[in-house]
């Protein structure tokens, strides 16, 4: 069984920072779950392009309001607090948080190892196995 607290994983290396949004990653590839667990923090008012080609993630808005909008179709979808979004095909997006930051609840698949950064074009790198 693994058992964390958000505030004992807060601040150490799986607590990554970067532009417009930072993620505490509680369960990484390591713990061999098939799938990772992030809470991340999305800034206020920041307005965040990605495309995650290689990864599935569904999202669980905890606190906060903003926006996903697809880059497919150009629908926007209203995120607040008990919204949950799932980029099922691999959806090219941008998501806004409005005035106050947005808190989200992550699961990525496959799994991240944990230092992962947005790339130019807002995917996470594959990894091999």
């Amino acid at each position: 069984m693994i058992v964390r607290k958000l505030s004992d994983v807060q601040g150490t290396e799986k607590h990554i920072h970067s532009n417009g949004w930072d993620s505490v990653r509680m369960l990484l590839r390591d713990d061999k779950m098939g799938f990772s667990f992030h809470i991340t923090t999305i800034h206020a008012k920041a307005e965040l392009h990605m495309h995650y080609k290689n990864h599935l993630e569904s999202v669980y808005c905890v606190s906060g309001k903003g926006e996903i909008e697809s880059k497919i179709d150009g629908k926007v979808y209203p995120i607040e607090a008990g919204t949950m979004y799932a980029l099922n095909l691999h959806d090219p997006h941008i998501l806004r948080a409005f005035g106050e930051p947005m808190i989200m609840a992550c699961v990525f698949n496959p799994p991240v190892t944990g230092a992962e950064v947005h790339d130019e074009t807002g995917a996470y790198p594959a990894l091999a196995d």
